[in-house]
């Protein structure tokens, strides 16, 4: 009988389901649980290999036939914002980031509902309730912070930063070479405002600002147009069967 040590990750595989970014196609994942004491630094090395992280479990595709999921990770300190970038940071310069302890918040749930109702409806988190977004939020044994973002009124010191009306906020996990943005989301309203772009461009200097090497920005999916405005952020590293590979 073969026995494994407590310390010893063990994965699963899920079954076959619907892929909600590629149509006709199914999706599988392989997982594992981040629960003791060394949960920070396996999701370190499982980030670096190609893992995500939801809640206490990290998983990455494994889907039979098909290799359209590549992780992506941006290179902060080499990486220069174009003109088209500039100009959405300038025209956010109302917009007031702070990072805090990764605590949900109705108001935090009210803008993630109405942003999937509006771009995700038909997505695999379309059914989450505020106690699935709570669980979402705090339910992590590794270092998560939220940054939220507010929109400064004409006359701000009439009232205080935290009742400023929130206009987006982004979950991140804090890695040994980097920051993993879990899942951001704004309100659809302000679509106008690129109110993703500005987060993306905001943690890529906020990483910079740390000395960390790269932001990690998920999977960009190869046929997939929701996708494929990962691609805008150069230079970028895509993992590939012999590691991390400059783009």
């Amino acid at each position: 009988m073969t026995q494994h040590s407590r310390d010893t990750p063990q994965f699963y595989l899920t079954a076959p389901s619907p892929c909600p970014y590629l149509a006709g196609k199914e999706e599988r994942k392989v997982f594992t649980h981040l629960v003791d004491e060394r949960a920070s630094e396996l999701n370190n090395i499982l980030t670096q290999g190609g893992f995500r992280r939801s809640q206490s479990i990290a998983y990455r595709p494994a889907c039979e036939g098909c290799r359209s999921c590549v992780s992506v990770r941006v290179v902060a300190n080499e990486f220069e914002a174009s003109r088209s970038m500039r100009r959405i940071v300038n025209r956010n310069s109302d917009l007031v980031g702070e990072m805090k302890i990764a605590v949900p918040t109705s108001e935090q749930y009210s803008i993630f509902r109405a942003y999937l109702d509006s771009r995700h409806r038909d997505g695999g988190m379309a059914d989450m309730t505020v106690l699935d977004y709570a669980m979402m939020v705090e339910d992590s044994v590794i270092n998560t912070f939220v940054t939220e973002y507010r929109v400064k009124p004409e006359n701000p010191l009439q009232t205080k930063p935290e009742k400023w009306p929130l206009a987006a906020a982004a979950l991140c996990d804090l890695l040994s070479d980097g920051i993993s943005m879990v899942y951001s989301f704004y309100d659809p309203q302000a679509d106008a405002a690129s109110l993703g772009t500005h987060m993306i461009l905001e943690h890529i200097a906020y990483a910079r600002q740390l000395g960390l090497p790269y932001l990690y920005l998920g999977y960009w999916i190869t046929g997939s147009r929701k996708m494929s405005y990962k691609m805008r952020y150069q230079p970028q590293e895509h993992l590939g069967p012999n590691g991390w590979v400059l783009k």
